[in-house]
């Protein structure tokens, strides 16, 4: 038996807030105790279990950090947040509030917050599941204080010198003479008894170097510095190890300490690769196995930060699930998936992170995205299948969630929102009173719910996937031989090793149903799969349903073709096997 390839594993995104959140109120901009949130304790043995029942292996709990909120905690000595650079009622989890402390939203009893993530993280690892949390570098909150940070860190800007745009140990970039201006737009949802002062004026988390930011901007957050001064060249200062280096160090030793195995990276693009270089390794000494993704969105990089910023993966947004999407919605070409992996020949594949749906995207189902998260199947295996790099499914897709209301500060906009209190009520049916069952779902739910299971099962357990080698079929079946193999709809390939072969065959045509012979050339059956000429195979179908075709021979295969009928939006999976 081959070595299982540490790349292959299934994260399960949660969005902690909302996971566990029972309430059905749901009213726009409806505060914590008209909507409710969901709470680590919400996330419990029962509920891993369902999880680690899906096929998941690593558990990405979003949201963990204590960011900034419009809900009150002063009483526990947490200072209030000024509603004129909060988004949302709840607030975004990436204008982080406190880098040592956890969102007291998600606590049962707040003065014990902390103990309840760690019983969570315990929890976790009971039941055989990685946990992975959120770790934002590149911002936090405008009214940014650590009041639980251990004996002797020094809170970031506390030391700066403020009457200075930039200076190399300094945390924060400096507007100097000018005091910061609430964008035009922003309405808070709740009543604004006074202004917002912050002088001399912060760079906002986007890179905004002027003291009014648009509303468009993430203006509820101010930019950290490491080193690089943007407005003079972007001429670096790495030497020393700047102050906001170190400070991130000890945060990311902090949360290893508390056992997560793992950290995803916020905007991990928008600080220099030369800061992960460093740490990565630093905090790699004390847990060998933990892993960093980076969200990063420029393939020109992606090299940059696998190799120099020893990154272990990167979300794979910009290449294939753009190209997929354009699929999905009944545009674009497989062809574009032939560019994505040539792209990422080498060793980058294994390194990407493969994903239809994340808080930051619109939901499969809804309007702006495909309408049907059925249309998701062959696109979700093909991310699943193509490289034996990890997949990511987020919360509720499973179940098709689908919003069709407004949320509260992000509108309506297919997205589930990540700003605001909110019960999601698919997933509530799942959820079940703490059930978490399939009792309260119809039909399709369950349907779907099982398709994504046997996804998550069959890449984990069939070694060609996980571990395998990928030879592309699209180049023999569009030279001219195949005239009914539609170059921009049907998309093809192997998945391989010495002791398994499987044929993965896909049509992205929303509509059409299409007939073709795929081939496999004589040098890729005898070469590359080792096949024996003079042995007769038959194809058996292992995904998504077992049904037995003809024994075909190998010459039959190269001089005439795989006949197959492929209907619309579908795939198809084969393993070679000796008759």
């Amino acid at each position: 038996m081959p070595a299982i390839n540490r790349d292959k594993f299934v994260v399960y995104q949660i969005f902690t807030r909302l996971f566990g959140n029972q309430n059905t109120t749901n009213k726009v901009y409806g505060t914590i105790e008209e909507n409710g949130s969901g709470k680590f304790n919400d996330i419990t043995d029962v509920a891993l279990d369902s999880i680690r029942n899906l096929g998941i292996t690593h558990v990405w709990y979003t949201g963990i950090i204590e960011h900034a909120t419009l809900t009150d905690y002063s009483t526990y000595g947490i200072l209030p947040d000024h509603p004129l650079i909060v988004k949302g009622m709840a607030g975004s989890p990436y204008a982080v509030k406190d880098y040592y402390d956890v969102d007291p939203d998600l606590a049962v009893d707040v003065r014990n917050r902390m103990q309840e993530f760690e019983a969570l993280i315990t929890r976790t690892h009971q039941q055989g599941l990685k946990a992975i949390i959120d770790f934002v570098p590149n911002h936090v909150s405008r009214q940014y204080h650590s009041e639980v940070k251990p004996a002797g860190v020094r809170d970031f800007g506390e030391d700066d010198d403020v009457y200075t745009a930039f200076k190399p140990d300094n945390n924060f970039y400096y507007i100097p003479n000018q005091d910061f201006i609430v964008p035009e737009g922003h309405k808070p949802p709740v009543n604004v008894t006074g202004p917002y002062q912050e002088s001399p004026a912060k760079a906002t988390g986007n890179d905004v170097f002027k003291s009014q930011p648009s509303q468009y901007d993430w203006y509820e957050t101010i930019k950290l510095n490491y080193g690089v001064d943007y407005l003079n060249g972007r001429k670096t200062y790495f030497e020393p190890i700047p102050s906001t280096w170190r400070k991130m160090y000890d945060i990311l030793l902090y949360w290893t300490e508390k056992g997560v195995d793992g950290f995803r990276c916020d905007m991990a693009e928008m600080v220099p690769v030369e800061f992960w270089g460093w740490v990565i390794p630093e905090i790699q000494k004390l847990n060998p196995d933990i892993v960093f993704i980076a969200e990063i969105y420029n393939p020109a990089e992606y090299h940059n930060y696998i190799k120099n910023g020893k990154f272990t993966y990167l979300y794979d947004k910009v290449g294939l699930y753009n190209s997929l999407r354009h699929l999905m919605e009944g545009n674009g070409s497989v062809e574009d998936i032939t560019r994505i992996w040539q792209q990422e020949s080498g060793d980058i594949a294994e390194h990407m992170l493969r994903f239809l749906e994340n808080h930051d995207e619109q939901r499969i189902a809804s309007r702006y995205f495909a309408g049907d998260t059925w249309i998701a199947i062959p696109a979700m295996t093909l991310s699943a299948t193509l490289h034996t790099g990890p997949l990511m499914i987020y919360f509720g897709q499973e179940l098709g969630v689908n919003p069709v209301t407004s949320e509260g500060f992000q509108g309506e906009d297919g997205r589930t929102t990540i700003f605001d209190y909110w019960g999601v009520t698919e997933f509530q049916q799942y959820v079940n009173g703490g059930k978490y069952n399939l009792e309260k779902l119809n039909t399709d739910q369950k349907k779907l719910r099982s398709f994504y299971e046997s996804l998550n099962k069959f890449v984990m357990k069939n070694e060609a996937v996980y571990a395998g080698g990928f030879y592309d079929l699209q180049y023999i079946n569009i030279d001219g031989q195949s005239a009914d193999y539609d170059k921009t709809r049907v998309y093809s390939y192997l998945r391989y090793t010495d002791n398994q072969k499987l044929l993965f065959f896909y049509n992205f045509d929303l509509k059409r149903t299409i007939h073709t012979n795929i081939r496999i050339p004589e040098q890729a059956w005898t070469d590359t799969l080792k096949l024996n000429a003079t042995v007769s195979y038959t194809l058996k179908q292992v995904f998504p349903l077992l049904i037995l075709t003809p024994n075909i021979r190998p010459s039959e295969i190269t001089s005439t073709g795989i006949p197959v009928t492929l209907p619309p939006n579908s795939v198809y999976v084969y393993e070679i096997v000796e008759k």
